[in-house]
């Protein structure tokens, strides 16, 4: 029997559902609650001109009111197995960042899947990532301490958007947040793909999201590694790294993995590990101790990178 973390034992009694393209359809159509914007806050809706032939990208960008000068700033990119979401769904946490940090937050409104197929969805990252550099100057933000990060699906774009970003040699990200991040589409191929005590997102979904963002099977040749940066051969040169990812995560062995492979490229990678913790879990019980020490655990990283001199973190 699979073994829950102590603040996480109810996560047993979670049904094994999955997404299916009815499902996610009318998962798309509810509006996501949001929380009011806090008085210390400036929230700002921008359309971020699109790659080559495509629409502009919304971008929602978060600062705090009294942020003075060129501050650090956080491209963030949101979850929902390729599939669902929007930026505003991961609010809470980009205030969190914002306050905590005195940074900025860009979160991207990239287009899904099946509607649009990979690579587009790292495109759109990588336009609202250029344009947030490109307009520094204009948006109080240090150009040379951008970073990139996301959650699940986020994850696995912010990790394909620090090679490409790598690859074209026109930004350079200075830090990747990957928290339990989706980047190998071999998984959804696996024969041995149940594992007890997965919730939350279960093989069935991830078969679904992958191949509604490949627009194929997955598993097979010819993946780009934008798509699926497990797929890369060579991690050499990519920004430094945190990856964090509970035991009963589905995607567990290939973070862990992709962890073991960045080291072992030269890349500085700090992994966390959770016991009894499942997908999303941070997000479902955001008030349990342990998925305060997991946020807590990603301010102290990103404040490690981008603002190692500014003051001590104040979130508990």
């Amino acid at each position: 029997m699979a073994r829950f973390h102590p603040d996480l034992a109810v996560g047993r009694f979670i049904p094994p559902l999955s997404f299916t393209p009815r499902s996610t359809a009318l998962l798309n159509r509810v509006a996501p609650r949001t929380p009011p914007i806090p008085e210390d806050l400036v929230v700002e809706d921008a359309q971020v001109p699109g790659p080559p032939g495509a629409p502009p990208v919304p971008v929602r960008l978060y600062r705090p009111r009294d942020l003075v000068g060129d501050a650090p700033a956080l491209v963030w990119v949101h979850g929902g197995g390729m599939i669902s979401g929007n930026a505003l769904i991961d609010e809470r946490t980009s205030f969190a960042f914002a306050r905590d940090l005195g940074i900025t937050v860009a979160s991207v409104d990239y287009r899904l899947a099946p509607g649009t197929h990979a690579p587009a969805q790292v495109e759109d990252c990588y336009a609202a990532l250029r344009w947030l550099v490109e307009h520094a100057a204009d948006r109080g933000v240090d150009p040379e301490r951008v970073a990139v990060g996301g959650a699940s699906a986020g994850g696995g774009l912010a990790a394909g958007l620090a090679l490409l970003a790598h690859d074209r040699g026109e930004v350079r990200p200075a830090f990747q947040l990957l928290v339990y991040p989706m980047i190998d589409d071999r998984t959804a191929a696996r024969r041995d793909r149940h594992r007890e005590g997965v919730r939350v997102w279960t093989p069935r979904s991830n078969r679904y999201g992958w191949s509604a963002y490949l627009g194929r099977e997955p598993g097979g040749p010819g993946v780009s590694s934008y798509a699926a940066p497990a797929r890369r051969d060579d991690l050499s040169g990519l920004p430094d790294a945190w990856i964090g990812v509970g035991t009963l995560d589905l995607f567990h062995d290939e973070d862990v993995r992709y962890a073991r492979r960045l080291r072992e490229a030269g890349v500085a990678c700090e992994l966390e590990v959770v016991p009894g913790a499942f997908h999303g879990f941070d997000a479902i019980f955001p008030g349990k101790p342990v998925s305060r020490d997991f946020w807590r655990a990603q301010a102290v990283a990103l404040q490690r990178a981008l603002r190692p001199e500014g003051p001590g973190l104040t979130w508990a």
